[in-house]
């Protein structure tokens, strides 16, 4: 295997368990409400504050990594998420819980587009770019998955103090992969310098990097909000952290499988196809979920799953038709795609959140589903 192979599966292994820190929050935060005493849409809001800094700000740790040839945001980016991310079920204020949560969405907002970035050009050098992005992303999924089931499994049998025993799994990660990835000095000469002006202009000016962002954020709306506003309706329902954390993963891993072969469904089906597709499955799914998950528990959690499945098949494609469009700014791309549509999504969380509680949660989750829906006009000036 060489070196540019075996670099890629380092990085994926990174976002893998840097995305199972992440994964870890949604299921136990109903729990972690209830032990702090405060209600869904508060929770909401501490969640959308840890989404803006795991998300939002992910453009300019890109800019930064474009300009740099170093892998400081790889490495410091998991040992932040793998730190500070399991100590937040033991906060014992509203205050200490958020600090933790911003501390360790930190991590997640430093490793993600410096990554990507990286994954991209060493896929390129392999001439198989797209394989190894939908790998890279369906590896952040599968971890993801694993992060509801690892929380649950701690905080039904073993307490949820006992989270941070899993931190040193990524620290074990992050010294490791000082020694796989390799610098990119050694296969690059140093990039010129582009002005954080320029950058972010030539980006936000470009129509098909827009029109790609707001796909990325109807596809990020889906998912955030259902990961978020359901272990609240099942906790409600009297379902255990074990049950939560169990329909949690199947949706991950349902769109991580969708990441995975969503390069060998667009050679078959064509790209307008699947992101049709991805867009508009949704809406219907949705639907028949609302109207099946009280009485129908288990065919609504395979409806479940597979809203996760078809929502995700979309990101692979549109995270490298935005690289390609702007092949300078890898990074910064990466930040806005993965990061900046989650982050946009995080501000509307809390006012999400507010409406669940007053409205009914899955009235709300089918109303967000029209956006998507919606928003696939944009899809024929790609």
């Amino acid at each position: 295997m060489n070196k540019n192979k075996r670099a890629i599966l380092w990085l994926s292994a990174g976002h893998f368990v840097n995305d199972v820190y992440t994964g870890i929050l949604n299921p136990i935060m109903p729990f972690i409400a209830a032990k702090l005493g405060i209600t869904m849409a508060m929770a909401t809001v501490v969640i959308s504050i840890s989404n803006i800094f795991s998300s939002l700000l992910q453009p300019i740790f890109g800019f930064f990594a474009d300009n740099i040839l170093k892998r400081v945001f790889i490495f410091w980016g998991l040992i932040l998420s793998s730190i500070f991310i399991p100590l937040t079920p033991v906060s014992t204020t509203v205050g200490m819980l958020i600090l933790f949560m911003i501390l360790g969405s930190l991590g997640s907002s430093f490793y993600h587009p410096q990554s990507s970035g990286f994954v991209n050009k060493f896929g390129t050098a392999n001439n198989t770019c797209a394989d190894d992005m939908g790998f890279f992303i369906s590896m952040g999924s599968l971890g993801f998955s694993f992060g509801p089931l690892i929380a649950a499994f701690v905080t039904q049998y073993l307490g949820m103090t006992n989270m941070p025993v899993i931190s040193v799994i990524g620290i074990f990660l992050a010294s490791t992969m000082f020694f796989f990835v390799p610098k990119l000095s050694k296969i690059e000469k140093k990039p010129e310098y582009k002005s954080f002006k320029e950058t972010f202009c030539t980006i936000l000016t470009n129509k098909k990097m827009n029109y790609l962002m707001i796909i990325s954020m109807m596809k990020s709306l889906v998912t955030t909000s259902f990961c978020t506003l359901l272990p609240f309706l099942w906790k409600d329902m009297g379902y255990t952290p074990f049950y939560i954390g169990t329909a949690l993963f199947l949706f991950i891993i349902a769109g991580g499988f969708g990441s995975l072969w969503s390069h060998k469904i667009e050679l078959w089906a064509g790209t307008k196809n699947l992101l049709y597709f991805s867009m508009t499955a949704t809406l219907p799914m949705i639907i028949i979920f609302s109207v099946t998950y009280k009485h129908h528990p288990i065919f609504s959690i395979i409806i479940f799953a597979l809203i996760g499945f078809t929502t995700m098949l979309a990101q692979p494609v549109t995270m490298v038709m935005g690289q390609t469009i702007l092949p300078k700014y890898k990074s910064v791309v990466a930040g806005f795609m993965n990061g900046f549509a989650w982050g946009v999504v995080a501000i509307l969380l809390s006012f999400i959140g507010l409406t669940a509680q007053q409205y009914g949660i899955t009235n709300v989750l089918v109303v967000l589903s029209l956006f998507p829906v919606l928003s696939t006009i944009l899809i024929q000036y790609l």
